[in-house]
């Protein structure tokens, strides 16, 4: 692993097992479902790239979230 830091959209330091919030309405590619603004996401893992984190939601499992749409609870 790097030592590069994975940021939210206002610059705060992600970590795995986090919580974010999404401040964003986002839809699913491959689903109908749409995961709303103000969703809390417990439990996040950190992927290779700096700009993405895993995580599941009640709605879909195994997602993959741009931290741009990101912000720590």
């Amino acid at each position: 692993m790097t030592d590069a830091i994975v940021k939210d959209s206002n610059g705060t330091p992600l970590k795995d097992g986090d919580s974010v919030t999404l401040i964003k309405d986002l839809k699913v590619k491959g689903t109908s479902e749409t995961i709303k603004r103000g969703t809390l996401v417990k439990n996040i893992r950190l992927t290779g790239n700096l700009g993405e984190i895993e995580c599941n939601t009640k709605q879909v499992k195994g997602l993959v979230l741009k931290t741009e749409f990101l912000k720590k609870a």
